[in-house]
């Protein structure tokens, strides 16, 4: 395929980083009546139709409650999801891993087979004595209930810090054998490391996630004493790609390289156990030239991964929620499956009318490839 050429595209709206920085409101479709030629709400019975045909997979949820009408949303859409967790001290919902693991698992029994479990460990207690082993024995208690993956997140290189002060990075020498061990099990890694550029760089109005730091200042890094930078971080990331060839590594959010495509490219090239998927990141591509993205995803269309990050807990209403998820779904698939304008909140693009086998990939076949064991769900 002849080379692709990408645009800077300079981004002037809030888009999402991940689902704190997601403000789901900006990225509603259109209201009825508007005279953009965008299509809002939910599918239609034709693009249901379709959307269902190819036995979508969303590898990238937060689910922490069963209830029937959200699952029965789950048969109406034919759709299969990955439920993840993460331990967020500063999250009363995700501060303590066996109560949130336990919520996920009643969800994922309750899903008649449409939730797997992507579990997580407590990187807090690294200092503990026997961090390594009483890790890895919860892990593969996960994995025989069913687990298909693992996830480690931003505040890996963000917040913890060592002994010494220095922020501890995704390669610590401490997580070494319970990547080995995610491996010989079998299973993915999920890796949402770092935040988007403009946490590193001075406070700047214009910055599309200006209003999520000056909201939640804890992730700014900018003027913190010897933080890590980003480019430590991914490199951090690529380093545990080296040393385990064998693990499958998913980077959520487009890696954190939502900004550049070109890096992207160059990390698909160079590491053949390397994915991302889509989770909050539409904006982004939305707001690349067409043509430019058209020429990317085709090029590597094995690598990319459909996914959301939508969440459903406790606090919130359920009809609301149904209502939010199912129009979410409708919205990317406008965009990736037909050349109809689309919105995301003041971010305007085209549909890239994606060929049907791409569809069929990022939608189903890549998290199949990349997730063995997601379609087995509620074990």
């Amino acid at each position: 395929m002849k080379a692709f050429i990408f645009s800077v595209v300079v981004l002037s709206v809030v888009v999402a980083s991940d689902r704190y920085l997601l403000d789901r409101a900006t990225l509603a479709v259109s209201s009825p009546g508007n005279e953009t030629g965008v299509i809002s709400g939910g599918f239609s019975p034709k693009e249901l139709q379709s959307f269902t045909s190819l036995e979508p997979i969303d590898t990238h949820t937060h689910v922490r409650r069963s209830d029937p009408g959200f699952d029965a949303m789950l048969d109406r859409l034919n759709l299969h999801v990955l439920d993840i967790i993460l331990v967020d001290d500063r999250n009363p919902e995700e501060n303590d891993l066996r109560a949130e693991r336990d919520a996920a698992l009643d969800f994922i029994r309750a899903s008649g087979g449409r939730a797997v479990l992507c579990t997580s460990f407590d990187p807090f207690k690294m200092a503990l004595p026997g961090f390594v082993e009483t890790t890895i024995r919860g892990l593969n208690d996960d994995f025989d209930q069913g687990a298909i993956a693992v996830k480690i997140w931003k505040n890996i290189g963000m917040e913890i810090k060592d002994a010494r002060g220095g922020y501890v990075l995704p390669d610590d020498p401490a997580f070494g054998p319970i990547y080995k061990d995610i491996a010989a099990r079998n299973k993915t890694l999920i890796a949402h490391v770092a935040d988007p550029d403009s946490a590193w760089a001075p406070p700047n109005s214009a910055s599309p996630d200006y209003s999520y730091f000056q909201k939640n200042p804890e992730w700014f890094m900018y003027g913190k004493p010897h933080p890590a930078s980003k480019q430590q971080i991914l490199q951090a990331r690529d380093h545990i790609l080296e040393q385990n060839p064998s693990l499958r590594v998913v980077g959520a959010h487009l890696g954190s390289m939502e900004a550049d495509l070109h890096q992207l490219a160059k990390h698909f090239d160079r590491y053949p156990n390397f994915a991302v998927d889509l989770a909050a990141r539409m904006p982004y591509l939305a707001l690349q030239p067409r043509a430019d993205m058209i020429a990317f995803i085709l090029k590597y269309q094995d690598r990319l991964i459909y996914a959301t990050d939508l969440g459903f807990s406790a606090g919130d209403k359920a009809p609301a929620s149904i209502d939010s998820w199912e129009r979410t779904y409708a919205r990317d698939w406008r965009f990736l499956a037909t050349n109809a304008p689309v919105e995301f909140g003041e971010a305007k693009g085209q549909g890239l009318a994606l060929p049907d086998p791409v569809l069929r990939k990022i939608y189903h076949d890549n998290a199949v490839r990349w997730f063995p064991g997601i379609l087995k769900g509620g074990h």
